[in-house]
């Protein structure tokens, strides 16, 4: 067997001094292990745990429920002798499910307490009305009339009281993990700036180093530079820093190299690159915070050629049944849109897909013959007055999309993707928008990470946003970030919000 020789830390020191010559991101003791994907911003290990928690409350308060209306003996023939214990787990499951749909496990909606409440006093309002829609179709799962009404009452307070207690929690200065940037450049006060937005991702910015000289103790935002590059270490130790977080862009001359490698040598702080930390919080690729070199080692894994058939698999799949289920809705729609207006039915444009390989893109036709008149290609927005009356609903429902199953079963397409451009802005956006062109390194998709996350676009400046979502995608792509997005975007058309 043959002993490998462990790196030196003299050996280390000359990667560190290379890497800031060459301006590539310093490693840490993550460096050396295997990327961790990421299975998108929303289920993350506190989401996780919410779900428990919420979980455990709901079936805790059922089965309290169940004691004080039937007492011991009763309680015990219901759970025992009725299936008590899988009616309850049906009613916990239904409950959970009306919860995400609220958004009730996106913890951004739990910084607004009143909105907060009102969500979750509307979601468990339609779950015990479905649930009671349910007992009257099939009795056998009715657990009892009096046990629903105090069940109701005791889960409401129990959640109301457990999501404040988390609202408090995740909005407390002093818990969470402590951040210190270093760095105050617009990169560092965008970092900032997304932590300060996403609460619920536990992280406490406890101040910022400069590295070009601006003047310590002074405010940045919402903390205060709290000394120089030179005094890092002294900072780390009376802040009790956790995670250290590089925002220099420029690593010469005043870039604390050694004071960086001992600390990570010594494992008591987290040391991170500004870019994977950004990402890790808003669920997007930061387009001026990141390098070629950046992606080329943080990317995904090679794909083998059975993880490649399998997922080619899951789409066609999930298009076929999507083409099926939605038959009847396509029939109207296609009386409707020939009842309303001449001209065809369906609409072909073409779009860039693969590897920039054009095609045609199938859609039902929700604007006028006339739109383009005069040949130009025209930005599409959210209120296009283009639109005929009948193209402004199914637009707005999606509807208009139903065709492009039959190009995802052909292959042009995936059902998750970037969502495919024309050509003319293709052109147009590759040389303003860094990195705009690596977005077809995927297929394009009936539905995105973009699509979930950002609005309607019909800009340059909403393409660059939702581009930085695209490649979060294509960095991060799996199967199981696929079946989110699916799930998500059940959601958004269910609730007409997203954009497209």
């Amino acid at each position: 067997m043959v002993e490998v020789e462990r790196p030196s830390d003299k050996f280390l020191l000359d990667i560190i001094k290379y890497a800031a010559v060459c301006q590539l991101p310093p490693p840490t003791a993550s460096s050396f292990l295997p990327a961790k994907k990421m299975a998108g911003a929303r289920f993350t290990a506190r989401t996780v745990w919410l779900i428990i928690a919420d979980a455990a409350i709901i079936y805790g308060g059922i089965i309290l429920a169940l004691y004080v209306r039937l007492g011991f003996e009763g309680s015990e023939y219901q759970l025992n002798g009725r299936n008590g214990w899988v009616k309850i787990t049906l009613a916990t499951s239904i409950c959970l499910l009306i919860l995400y749909f609220y958004d009730l496990y996106d913890f951004t909606v739990m910084g607004n307490r009143r909105e907060l409440m009102l969500r979750l006093v509307q979601a468990l309002g339609i779950a015990w009305v479905l649930l009671a829609l349910l007992f009257y179709l099939v009795p056998p799962l009715l657990i009892g009339r009096g046990v629903s009404v105090f069940s109701v009452l005791i889960v409401l307070v129990s959640l109301l009281t457990w999501r404040i207690l988390i609202h408090y929690l995740t909005g407390h200065p002093e818990i969470g993990e402590k951040i210190l940037i270093v760095g105050t450049g617009r990169a560092a006060q965008e970092t900032a700036e997304a932590v300060w937005k996403r609460r619920d991702a536990g992280y406490r910015i406890s101040g910022f180093v400069t590295e070009n000289g601006t003047d310590p103790n002074t405010k940045l935002s919402n903390a205060e530079i709290l000394g120089t590059t030179g005094e890092l270490d002294a900072i780390v130790k009376s802040e009790k820093i956790d995670r250290i977080v590089i925002a220099v862009r420029e690593r010469r001359g005043a870039f604390p190299t050694e004071t960086l490698l001992k600390m990570s040598l010594a494992g008591n702080v987290d040391i991170e690159e500004c870019s994977s930390f950004f990402e890790r919080v808003t669920g997007q690729v930061h387009i001026d915070m990141i390098r070629p070199s950046w992606l080329i080692f943080a990317g995904r894994k090679r794909d083998t050629r059975l993880s490649v058939f399998f997922r080619e698999v899951v789409h066609r799949s999930l298009a076929l049944i999507g083409l099926i289920v939605s038959l009847p809705i396509a029939v109207v729609t296609a009386i409707i849109i020939k009842l309303e207006s001449k001209g065809s039915i369906f609409y072909r444009q073409e779009r860039v897909g693969k590897n920039g390989k054009t095609f045609s893109v199938i859609k039902f036709r929700s604007m006028k013959t006339d739109a383009e008149a005069d040949g130009k290609p025209i930005w599409a927005t959210a209120d296009d007055d283009r639109t005929t009356r009948v193209g402004s609903i199914i637009r707005k429902i999606r509807v208009d999309e139903i065709p492009q199953f039959w190009n995802i079963i052909k292959g042009e397409m995936s059902f998750v993707g970037p969502r495919p451009e024309r050509p003319h802005f293709v052109a147009q956006l590759a040389e303003e928008i860094p990195f705009y062109a690596h977005r077809h390194l995927t297929a394009p998709g009936l539905t995105g990470w973009a699509q979930i996350k950002y609005p309607y676009g019909a800009s340059v400046e909403d393409a660059r946003n939702k581009l930085q979502y695209d490649l979060y995608y294509i960095k991060n792509q799996s199967l199981a970030l696929d079946l989110i997005i699916v799930v998500e975007t059940v959601k958004t058309v269910l609730f007409s919000r997203g954009g497209r």
